[in-house]
């Protein structure tokens, strides 16, 4: 195996690659949900906070994770290949996240295929966004995977309609080209906690058509990136979609935009929902921590 970041992970690893899972495609969304639903309800739950409430946000059902004083609003849209993921599944990495950085987190619950195809879940994202924009203070919009895809892709509509942006975007292992086209997504096409032919089959029920996924409103690595919001991207060595993270940095670097990047050596994609799994993984999600909390001292 190649050098995994601690044992921890290693072992994980090869416990997935004895019994791997069967293939999204093959199982359908609502097993893939249920799933996991199943493994969130028995993690243990993240750190408590001054306030947590489930409410609409926009319309939007959000959930507003409060600190005692807050420095400032990150909109957060989690992973999980447009299709799966939700308030529980992120619902321990959004507690720490506030905790870590002083923001009070709105966590989108935004619309997923199959029965909402895009643009819903842009939409929704966008929707909180402006909200959150429009309430004042320091506002970032964070995602991690397909989440990472819709927080680019909400700075990409706000710009190109001349809106307020927010101050900044995080950005973890993020999608940002649906073609699936660049070598890491076969050098690391399975075996790795993620597999490309699950990202494929998530893409093919956001975006029925083959031939929008190279049109930047889905694809962000098809887009004029002048002009967004500073960011943060952090990808990993072992993962399907370190290729197009990486490139996507150059480009916003090469667009003028400030730009923190670093690819995790060792590590799998989804590090910021596996603290409980790795050393390696808590710590690299405290490393993200600490990029915000370097950028809002800045704001």
């Amino acid at each position: 195996m190649d050098h995994v970041a601690d044992p921890a992970l290693a072992a994980f690893v090869a416990a997935a690659r004895a019994t791997p899972a069967t293939p999204a495609r093959t199982v359908g969304a609502g097993p893939v949900r249920r799933g996991q639903r199943a493994r969130a309800a028995v993690r243990p739950p993240g750190p408590a906070l001054a306030e947590v409430s489930d409410e609409p946000v926009a319309g939007v059902p959000v959930r507003i994770y409060r600190p005692a004083q807050s420095r400032a609003t990150i909109v957060y849209a989690h992973g999980g290949m447009w299709v799966i993921g939700d308030l529980e599944s992120h619902d321990r990495a959004c507690r720490l996240l506030a905790e870590a950085t002083g923001a009070t987190v709105i966590a989108v619950d935004y619309r997923r295929a199959p029965e909402h195809p895009w643009p819903a879940a842009v939409d929704d994202v966008v929707a909180v966004l402006q909200h959150a924009i429009a309430a004042g203070g320091t506002v970032c919009v964070m995602g991690d995977s397909a989440g990472g895809n819709l927080a680019t892709l909400a700075c990409l509509r706000l710009r190109d309609a001349g809106e307020p942006l927010p101050y900044a975007q995080i950005l973890l292992y993020p999608n940002t080209d649906l073609t699936l086209s660049r070598p890491s997504t076969r050098t690391k096409a399975t075996g790795w906690a993620l597999d490309t032919d699950d990202v494929a089959w998530g893409a093919e029920l956001w975006v029925p058509d083959p031939a929008m996924r190279t049109d930047p409103r889905v694809s962000p690595l098809y887009a004029d990136l002048h002009g967004l919001p500073r960011a943060v991207v952090v990808t990993v060595e072992h993962d399907p979609l370190r290729d197009e993270g990486d490139e996507y940095a150059d480009r916003l670097r090469a667009a003028g935009v400030p730009a923190v990047h670093r690819c995790e050596a060792g590590l799998v994609h989804g590090f910021l929902t596996m603290d409980l799994v790795s050393p390696a993984c808590a710590k690299a999600a405290e490393r993200v921590f600490a990029d915000i909390t370097a950028l809002l001292a800045d704001a």
